[in-house]
């Protein structure tokens, strides 16, 4: 697994400093699997241990290591529809969903393909 672990500022232009959404959108779509979590959250712990044990390195963003993280949890509540934030995964920058979605993708079969797809997995 890859964590950010830097302050995420560095990275961002002056222009999107505003917008979580947007951040969210750019970071999504910048590795092959993205996590969106909390560092505390035992259901992204669970969805963390699910792709590693895939053989899949998903890229973990834990926004409550963020000095933004509570307005990038926001959003990821509104794109969500008012569902639980986190954990939140995108695959091929693309978004799945929450724990509900990837596990239901999970055991109906779609979710290895997905990953296959964006060039996380290659079995």
């Amino acid at each position: 697994m890859h964590y950010q672990t830097q302050s995420w500022g560095s990275y961002i232009p002056t222009r999107t400093l505003g917008d979580p959404l947007e951040r969210i959108e750019r970071l999504a779509s910048e590795n092959a699997v993205v996590i969106f979590s909390i560092s505390t959250c035992c259901m992204c712990h669970a969805i963390k241990r699910l792709f590693c044990g895939m053989g899949v390195n998903p890229t973990v963003y834990e926004l409550d290591e963020d000095p933004r993280g509570k307005d990038m949890e926001k959003a990821l509540m509104r794109l969500l529809g008012g569902s639980s934030a986190v954990p939140v995964v995108f695959i091929g920058g693309k978004l799945v969903g929450a724990m509900d979605r990837v596990m239901a993708s999970h055991i109906n079969g779609t979710l290895v393909p997905l990953l296959k797809d964006a060039g996380a997995l290659w079995l």
